[in-house]
């Protein structure tokens, strides 16, 4: 199994190839339970700088197609069940050049040149007692101080280990711990590191490992509460408490999103000093298909708000290109969803939204930054029929900044899903 992952074989064959070699000792319920998936996804990324020098790029523009092969096993019988996980990852150039690299869709070379495909193989072992699944190997988890970007061809996965408990009623336990991180447009696992936009840390410091513990809790079918810690070693800590409800009002559904985040420096503080407080939150009403959203965000302390380096960050307004958080930067968003469906169009959906952030303390730029973007999406996704899960994505964002490089940026996105059993 190493020498065929080493050998660079293509992934959607090293899965075929590992099925074939754990089916003799697999109990039926491994193979019964199990579900495999293949997903192609096919990205055209285009941002234009509107400014800077011209030594600078001036622009990024890749196309780019990406397939996944997934397969999910079963449990073996027993009180301790174990199973495996594998997803299979391919990514192709479909126009790139050195003056327009560097989208996050493809690798690229020392020579400025992106790479015509690559391909990466995760494995993950799996063992389960009663409601709690222990998982090792290569994961993508989904927690509040750790969402793993996916917006591209291919996604960003770490490698470590994560428990998942549901003894307990109402409530979902998660703990771990991950050493590694593959890129979403890279082969090869690395240290998993600091964020450090807009120069906003010492360095893009690394840690030796993630520490993730926390959990989610539904008070009522209409209240969650969620509180996650998490510990990049010898950078920085983080601690999370967030609140989600929903309530009937009038004809339609009100919704709110409470989120706060403490982070400080940790250990041997290799990021320098970090101290910040993130208070945010949005809130939404729908009706008849329309769903109007007020948002705000506010950065408290010396610092920026610290998270993984490739992740998104867990704030509400973390949008297509900007996170709007800079130390003691604060920022507003309005926002507009349609639903088709009312209309007699299901699958389509349309979403504007505008965030403006002031008084940002910038390291290395004078007086208080400003910035603001403006985000449209179209997106139609076949219901029925042979190209069910069709889904055509069209994104465009606009994004001014006083401290960050000016730019327009417009993304297309054409996936398709098929469960193969």
């Amino acid at each position: 199994m190493t020498s065929l992952i080493r050998a660079g074989a293509h992934p959607v064959l090293a899965c075929a190839w590992l099925l074939t070699v754990f089916s003799p000792w697999a109990q039926a319920d491994f193979f019964a339970d199990s579900h495999a998936s293949f997903e192609t996804r096919n990205v055209y990324f285009n941002r234009d700088f509107r400014d800077g020098p011209s030594t600078q790029q001036s622009k990024r523009e890749e196309w780019a197609q990406g397939l996944i092969l997934k397969f999910e096993s079963g449990y073996t019988p027993g009180m301790t069940g174990f199973g495996l996980d594998m997803i299979g990852m391919l990514g192709l150039q479909l126009d790139s050049s050195p003056d327009r690299a560097g989208s996050g869709l493809l690798p690229v070379r020392a020579n400025g040149r992106a790479d015509p495909e690559y391909s990466k193989l995760g494995l993950t072992a799996k063992v389960k007692v009663a409601q709690t699944e222990l998982k090792v190997g290569s994961l993508i988890p989904s927690l509040p101080t750790l969402r793993p970007n996916d917006g591209m061809i291919l996604p960003q996965s770490f490698r470590g280990a994560l428990v998942t408990s549901q003894e307990v009623p109402d409530t979902t336990i998660t703990a771990g711990q991950l050493q590694k991180v593959i890129a979403r447009n890279d082969t090869s696992a690395e240290d998993i590191a600091l964020n450090n936009k807009n120069k906003r840390f010492t360095r893009n410091a690394q840690g030796d490992h993630l520490t993730l513990a926390g959990f989610d809790r539904k008070l009522s079918d209409q209240v969650k509460f969620s509180y996650y810690y998490a510990q990049l070693s010898d950078v920085y800590s983080q601690y999370f408490v967030g609140l989600t409800a929903t309530q009937p009002l009038g004809p339609g559904l009100l919704s709110g999103d409470l989120r706060f985040a403490t982070s400080k420096d940790q250990g041997q503080a290799k990021g320098g000093k970090i101290d910040n407080q993130a208070l945010n939150g949005m809130l939404a009403y729908a009706v008849d298909g329309h769903k109007f959203s007020a948002g705000y965000q506010q950065m408290m302390d010396k610092n920026a708000f610290p998270y993984i380096e490739g992740s998104d960050a867990y704030l509400v307004n973390f949008a297509q290109i900007g996170d709007f958080a800079e130390a003691r930067e604060r920022s507003w968003q309005a926002r507009y969803d349609y639903d088709f469906t009312q209309v007699g169009i299901p699958g389509l959906t349309f979403m504007s939204r505008y965030i403006a952030g002031d008084s940002a303390e910038v390291p290395g730029v004078a007086g208080k930054g400003n910035e603001w973007e403006r985000n449209t999406e179209v997106r139609y996704v076949i219901q029925d029929g042979t190209f069910k899960n069709l889904a055509l994505r069209l994104r465009s964002a606009t994004y001014r900044s006083s401290f960050a490089r000016n730019a327009d940026e417009t993304r297309i996105l054409l996936t398709y899903t098929k469960a193969l059993w």
